[in-house]
């Protein structure tokens, strides 16, 4: 009775030290989802800028020459 008592906490153990490691691994993976989310929605506004830039530089072109 005594060893099994003694395996079943090495096992519990175990699981504690891999469910803080999942916690550690599950935390770091948030934080770099939410660093990921914040530069796409910085580039989304970058792009947004571009294409406004570029949609005006268009219309403010004069014809080509052959017009």
């Amino acid at each position: 009775m005594d060893k099994r008592l003694t395996e079943v906490e090495t096992r519990l153990a175990f699981l504690d030290d891999a469910l803080a490691g999942l916690t550690a691994a599950e935390a770091e993976t948030s934080r770099r989802m939410l660093a990921i989310e914040r530069m796409l929605t910085e580039l989304r506004v970058e792009l947004s800028a571009i294409r406004t830039g570029l949609a005006e530089d268009v219309r403010n072109e004069p014809p080509p020459p052959h017009y």
